[in-house]
């Protein structure tokens, strides 16, 4: 979920939101002239606040930013151990990613940390999506890739509306598929999560809930939220229902059992199964292993 850094009550209702991961906004939704103190903002907002489970991040600023170099500095040096991970938005190449690792590297030496920063990308500029399957492999810290759709839509020049989709029945069929599906296959040949586009009409809970829908039919992990009401959604669309974990659960046993006397592939309720089906079930048991046993 995503939340300004400058707005410490925003903050401290991030912080109970229960998402997996909360990033406190330095760039896109801090104005220039809050930026430089919404960092103090959010690192006492890292290191006062109860996060419970949830993934503590901070988006920084571009790299073409004269911010971007004291957010880096600024936060990791205040948050040190309570930072979990920096967003890098806009990326274009793999080369940007590397340069926010070093900088990385040199400040976890300096200041003695021991647990690694993470990096989560943005993929939401038309090289960066062009490039996305090397900037997908640019550093062992990367964790996920995000498909950011406002600012592609304006590199694209795309004519869609304020919830970055085009207008009902103007298109046929899902406009962003061949963007999704770049970012989504960039992100599994690098072995890294993949987190869905926002839905900025936050009080449209049922066009959220079925694109998120969509997103997690084509294999992503996760949506981005922008409002703590989206937030249950998307963790009910993601997890894996008690029947799916059922289902999965039948069918890894049932071809292990075959597997042992020497069958390659079987007829399971009036379907054959074999080793592909057996690799989508198991994704389906260790998605539900991140959450409480797949049970919604």
């Amino acid at each position: 979920m995503a939340t300004p850094a400058s707005n410490e009550s925003m903050c401290a209702a991030a912080a109970r939101s229960d998402a997996d991961l909360v990033f406190l906004d330095l760039e896109d939704a801090c104005a220039p002239s809050m930026k430089a103190a919404a960092r103090g903002i959010a690192v006492r907002a890292f290191t006062e606040l109860d996060w419970g489970r949830t993934t503590r991040a901070v988006r920084i600023n571009g790299l073409d930013t004269p911010w971007c170099h004291d957010d880096l500095i600024e936060v990791v040096t205040g948050a040190r151990e309570a930072l979990d991970v920096i967003i890098v938005p806009k990326a274009r190449s793999a080369r940007d990613v590397w340069w926010v690792d070093v900088m990385l590297t040199q400040l976890e030496t300096k200041l003695g940390l021991t647990k690694p920063i993470g990096l989560e990308v943005l993929i939401e500029e038309a090289d960066g999506l062009l490039a996305a399957a090397e900037i997908a492999k640019a550093s062992p810290r990367l964790e996920a890739m995000i498909f950011g759709v406002g600012d592609l839509s304006a590199a694209l020049h795309a004519r869609v509306g304020g919830n970055f989709r085009p207008s009902a029945g103007a298109y046929p069929g899902d406009f962003w598929h061949f963007a999704r599906m770049q970012v989504l296959a960039a992100a599994r040949a690098a072995g890294i999560d993949a987190i869905d586009s926002p839905y900025p009409d936050y009080g449209d809970t049922d066009g959220y809930r079925a694109d998120a829908g969509h997103a997690a039919l084509f294999g992503f992990d996760g949506k981005w939220a922008i409002h703590p009401v989206q937030v249950p959604i998307a963790n009910d669309v993601f997890t894996p229902t008690p029947a799916e974990v059922e289902h999965a659960r039948a069918l890894v046993d049932g071809y292990r059992a075959a597997q042992t006397g020497g069958v390659g592939a079987l007829g399971q309720d009036g379907q054959l199964v074999d080793a592909g089906h057996l690799r989508l079930a198991e994704n389906v048991l260790r998605k539900a292993e991140l959450t409480d046993g797949g049970v919604r």
